[in-house]
């Protein structure tokens, strides 16, 4: 006879729902007809196995297909493999199905036997063991070819993992169908994020507490950084007791044990079955609390000293992600920024990024520059973190960073908590769920309502707002008239005005507008915000090296500078002198790289590009770059600009094709991973220091100046240099990327810190 053990289901990511369920859906909102779980019946003669997800660099519900058998875990070959096999295994782990599947050991190669080989599934079978293959154990693959799947995040409802197996498996992973922290006392029920409360799993499609008896500290470190906690900390045990008594808990079969190492919950291991008394307790008698500490970002309340420790500049921070929480990691060595080099790059290494900047474990450790590529060193390889550092620069690692480019930066998406701030904002009217009229839940004559937001003043970096409170990605283009998408009937009033955002925020909200002090001249139905929303941007640097091996200077006749003058590229004073006089003219190349995910184009169609009839090409953009010569005292003393007159790939990095060519009005841009060289030789292409007096300046470049295009990172959008002028030659030195440097350097280079204070 059989012992069946009965676990519940694999941790779902739908972590806001579970901790904000009691605020629940808008009126009308549709819910989808779910799905019930019906557990397994299969005959005598189905070999009893049971399956989990393994390897790093990835999320919990996807991985390597493990398969334990004859007391051994193995794994899958992927010869023949199909979506139809893993929507079994999909199906199998209590996911509601497959998503898509991966051969030749994108997750790691797997040990042991490989059980299954040459898999012809339908899709309908109940297990894996029930699809036709060579026999279980029968293959001639090697473990290169391991199979992973990556599942729905959705589950099924009511889901049980029955272990089939007559043995207890100590390295089984625990599976829960859903896990909460609930806010028991009234101080934290109110509390955004929830930080407090009952650890409780759901089994079986009912809430159940975990008995106390064999809980760590380690435990609550995993539930914690689920959550998007970076640590615990101590409760006051005694009201949880009082609490107890009043209320009688329903316990789960099971105690869990973790490491506190784990990124999530699934990844730890199955305790033993929880012993209850006659009356319904547990030994311990009490319910598992856990009391988490938000990082400084997420804190309810202002944490003075919070703010006292973190004065100083961090070792580490994260570049090019569009939502708070994800992005390249970059280190801060020798006053320099870098990157690190994704060799041996999993999620212990990427949880201990998260902890330290304030968030929770890692959902995924990102691989092969995947959110953008940086510029400057390779600061650190082959890094080894046991999991427990404070900082990622305590891990070990090889200082000799050998044969890593940028195309194998790392990056991280961390566990962030649930802030809510999903649910006061919207989308309507769109064709596609990440375009429409921006509609918002505020405050008025004391219920809240649905409005929309006045498009006065709103622009791109609105609009990043907008698609980052939503989880959208990125910004692609911000509206200012949306009478094409007719939104939701009955929120057409303007409840927001005024809004200014640095890009930065988390949510609308907490840009700057009017309040409750409305104002918007231009009114609201068809001049309402909306936005269109983009998984990828692009992002453009230029090359500092470029600027400071080209520079030079050269006199030029007037005569010879007619079109320029037209196209006001010469300082004021040209205007008033002869023909035969000449202009001194600070000349260099720039080389600006696309090193984002998506190819810059220019925000004008085609249609709407203006014909400059005197260099005889088409601008695309107003402005593209802006130069600067300021003083050691921040004063500017010259400047000059470039229109888009053409953007093209003048070269790619190895193996990508060019795609964008001005030559017969081609299409312009700059594909991902291409550059588009701008000639110290070519028209505007200079500074007009006639008039600049010798002596020591600052020379600043400002790439895409005034957001016409969206960028996944505007903070390197600025080359400073320092710049020696003798009134006979010109001298450029020390040309870096903005916020390539430290601050403390950065400070001794007057002017803009980074481009996302321009123009604002």
């Amino acid at each position: 006879m059989l012992a069946f053990h009965y676990l519940a289901s694999l941790v779902l990511l739908s972590l806001a729902l579970a901790q904000y369920e009691h605020l629940g859906y808008p009126p009308g909102f549709p819910y989808a007809e779910e799905e019930q779980y019906s557990p397994l019946q299969m005959s005598p003669d189905t070999p009893r196995i049971q399956l989990r997800l393994a390897g790093d660099k990835r999320k919990h519900n996807e991985g390597r297909v493990e398969v334990f058998y004859n007391s051994e875990w193995g794994t899958v070959c992927d010869d023949d493999f199909s979506i139809h096999a893993a929507q079994v295994v999909c199906r199998e782990l209590g996911y509601t199905e497959a998503i898509s599947w991966s051969p030749s050991s994108k997750y790691g190669k797997g040990q042991g036997p490989i059980w299954f080989d040459n898999l012809q599934c339908t899709g309908k079978e109940k297990t894996l063991a029930q699809c036709p293959s060579n026999g279980i154990g029968v293959s001639d693959c090697k473990h290169s070819e391991d199979v992973g799947v990556m599942c729905s995040d959705k589950r099924i409802p009511g889901f049980k993992f029955v272990n089939m197996l007559p043995n207890h498996i100590e390295s089984l992973d625990i599976q829960v169908e859903d896990v909460r922290i609930r806010a028991i006392l009234s101080s934290y029920r109110k509390r955004i994020p929830v930080t407090e409360g009952y650890v409780e799993v759901k089994d079986g499609g009912k809430w159940k507490q975990i008995c106390n008896t064999e809980w760590s500290h380690f435990n609550s470190r995993v539930i914690c950084g689920m959550f998007g906690f970076p640590g615990e900390r101590k409760y006051n045990t005694r009201v949880y007791k009082m609490f107890a008594r009043r209320r009688k808990p329903t316990f789960w079969d099971f105690s869990i044990n973790c490491t506190g190492k784990e990124a999530h919950l699934s990844s730890c291991k199955l305790g033993q079955a929880t012993s209850l008394k006659s009356n319904g307790t547990c030994a311990g008698g009490l319910p598992v609390v856990v009391s988490c500490v938000p990082g400084r970002a997420f804190a309810p309340a202002p944490m003075t000293g919070f703010r006292k420790a973190f004065r100083q500049e961090p070792l580490v921070r994260l570049r090019g992600g569009a939502i708070v929480g994800e992005g390249r990691v970059e280190v801060l060595r020798n006053r320099e920024w870098g990157t690190i080099c994704d060799d041996n790059w999993n999620l212990l290494s990427a949880t201990v990024v998260c902890r330290e900047l304030g968030f929770g474990t890692a959902k995924e450790a990102l691989s092969g520059g995947r959110l953008g590529q940086g510029m400057g060193p390779v600061h650190m390889n082959e890094v080894d973190c046991s999991g427990f550092e404070k900082s990622i620069t305590e891990c070990l690692f090889n200082k000799e960073a050998l044969g890593c480019s940028h195309e194998e930066d790392a990056a991280v998406r961390c566990n962030v908590p649930a802030m809510g701030f999903q649910e006061r904002l919207r989308l309507s009217g769109g064709l596609r769920p990440y375009e429409g009229r921006v509609e918002v839940l505020a405050e008025r004559n004391g219920s809240l309502v649905w409005g929309t937001v006045c498009s006065e003043g709103w622009g791109i970096m609105e609009a990043m707002v907008v698609c980052r409170q939503l989880g959208l990605g990125f910004a692609s283009s911000a509206l200012q008239e949306t009478w094409y998408w007719p939104g939701e009937v009955g929120a057409d009033t303007v409840v927001m005005s005024g809004v200014r955002c640095s890009g930065t925020e988390m949510s609308l909200s907490h840009c700057l507008h009017n309040g409750a002090h409305l104002s918007c001249s231009r009114g609201g139905g068809r001049n309402t915000a909306g936005v269109s929303c983009s998984e990828t941007a692009p992002d453009l640097v230029l090359n500092p090296q470029v600027v400071e091996q080209t520079t030079y200077m050269e006199d030029r006749p007037m005569f010879m500078l007619q079109c320029a003058y037209e196209e006001n590229c010469l300082a004021s004073t040209s205007s008033q002198v002869p023909a035969n006089t000449y202009r001194r003219l600070l000349r260099f190349s720039s080389q600006i790289h696309n090193n984002g995910q998506a190819d810059f184009r220019p925000k004008a169609s085609r249609e709407s590009w203006v014909w400059h009839d005197c260099h005889r090409h088409y601008h695309s953009m107003e402005v593209f770059t802006l130069y600067d010569l300021i003083s050691l005292n921040g004063t500017k003393v010259a400047e000059g600009h470039k229109a888009s007159f053409c953007l093209e790939d003048s070269e790619c990095d190895e193996g990508i094709e060019k795609r964008y060519e001005c030559a017969n009005f081609g299409d312009q841009g700059i594909t991902v991973g291409c550059w588009d060289t701008y000639r110290h030789d070519i028209d505007c292409q200079w500074v007009d220091i006639t008039d600049v007096k010798p002596g020591d300046y600052i020379f600043q470049i400002v790439i895409n100046p005034n957001y016409e295009v969206p960028e996944s990172d505007y903070t390197n959008n600025i080359v400073k240099c320092r710049c020696r002028y003798d009134g006979h030659r010109v001298w450029m030195y020390g040309c870096h990327n903005g916020g390539s440097l430290s601050i403390e350097t950065e400070q001794t280079f007057p002017g803009l810190l980074n481009n996302q204070v321009t123009h604002r």
